[in-house]
């Protein structure tokens, strides 16, 4: 069972009961999620002499709310942080906002998840800085996540940060407490201060209840390693989705059954959704057009090669070249590869791809293309 089912299965409906109040955004994100890895995309036709069958490569969609394409994603990523790994430990730093500011950030979602980067680096930069706790420039990679596991939106920013600063003026690196980056109460207050004070500058504070700014912006920072194992731990941060292909069970009844991990219990547990809720849910983690959710800060920023080199100078770190080994484990299987013998196969056609509906026309297009996939469906039945 995947995603592409369930908008195969429900998809028209969805669009028909919503109609123009569907963003394009959302409607685009629809179409290439049912046209990833089909004839849609195109590709090639190979043919294995070995097991005398024809294979069918088919192109992804790249979209990055496909559940299948964003695994791919994270590992091409993982290979390309290699050269940005220090020897020190890392931290993982989440920021969150009170339940009371979740409608206005969905309402101005490009605005405010920049308002939340914003203050968030902010706060982070401010409180490394203090000689007390790590008197130096940090380095951040700033991830934005929109949803919960039951797929509530719930808008908060992971940061991977290296485990010290770097004092310019001195040429050193200060290291940070290996239990703690940073005291999260005082980074929850300066957070909250730097957030209200973005929303004044844009004249949103009108639309926010006053009691909100007495309530607490929660931060977390927990320790989670060193080197290339952290990377790899936190990969699946980066290029996540808001649900996985495999956590889908089933579909029945026009009801969407998933399962999901209770972040009490630690335990997996079974949602049931309608199947319009369910997509509804999905679509509203669907990001703004451009909007870049990934984003590296101070010395791992791309204007601070310079500073980054000296850093790595000082800590005598050697970059660890990856094994054979992980490489294969990192790399995917080559297109013209047998996924049966492992032969190497032959190239007998190029599929070309399909013209998109230009995007006035891209509501009426994806009905009838959803259309056209179920008599298919029902045919082969």
């Amino acid at each position: 069972m995947e995603l592409s089912d369930i908008f195969r299965e429900f998809g028209a409906e969805y669009i028909q009961k919503f109609g123009d109040k569907i963003p394009q955004n959302h409607l685009k994100a629809i179409r290439d999620i049912l046209a990833c890895r089909t004839p849609q995309m195109g590709g090639q036709t190979y043919y294995c002499e070995e097991c005398e069958e024809y294979h069918y490569s088919y192109h992804s969609c790249k979209n990055r709310h496909c559940p299948k394409c964003q695994h791919e994603a994270g590992q091409e990523w993982l290979e390309n942080q290699m050269d940005l790994i220090l020897p020190v430990n890392y931290f993982l730093v989440t920021f969150t906002i009170p339940g009371e500011l979740r409608s206005i950030v969905r309402s101005h979602q490009k605005l405010m998840y920049s308002i939340l980067f914003k203050s968030s680096t902010g706060s982070l930069k401010k409180l490394s800085l203090d000689p007390k706790f790590i008197g130096g420039e940090i380095g951040m990679v700033g991830i934005l996540h929109t949803w919960t596991r039951d797929l509530f939106y719930h808008p908060h920013i992971h940061f991977i940060v290296p485990g010290g600063g770097y004092d310019k003026e001195r040429n050193v690196w200060h290291k940070a407490n290996h239990k703690f980056l940073l005291p999260v109460k005082a980074l929850s207050k300066i957070f909250r201060a730097k957030f209200q004070d973005e929303m004044k500058k844009k004249n949103l504070l009108y639309s926010i209840p006053k009691v909100v700014w007495k309530k607490r912006f929660v931060t977390h920072s927990e320790p989670v390693g060193k080197g290339e194992t952290v990377i790899k731990y936190l990969a699946p941060y980066i290029y996540r989705v808001a649900i996985s292909n495999s956590r889908i069970i089933k579909m029945e009844d026009h009801k969407v059954i998933f399962k999901y991990k209770d972040s009490n219990s630690n335990e997996w547990k079974l949602k049931t959704l309608d199947a319009m809720e369910f997509i509804r849910r999905f679509l509203q983690h669907v990001l703004p057009k451009g909007f870049q959710k990934v984003r590296y800060y101070g010395f791992l920023g791309s204007a601070s090669r310079e500073t980054f080199e000296k850093i790595k100078h000082i800590l005598w770190y050697k970059r660890k070249v990856t094994t054979s080994k992980n490489k294969k484990v990192l790399s995917k299987r080559k297109p013209d590869i047998c996924p049966k013998c492992g032969n190497r196969m032959i190239l007998m056609d190029t599929i070309p791809r399909h013209k998109r509906a230009p995007p006035k026309l891209l509501r009426k297009t994806l009905i009838i293309y959803m259309k056209e996939l179920n008599l298919q469906r029902l045919m082969k039945a």
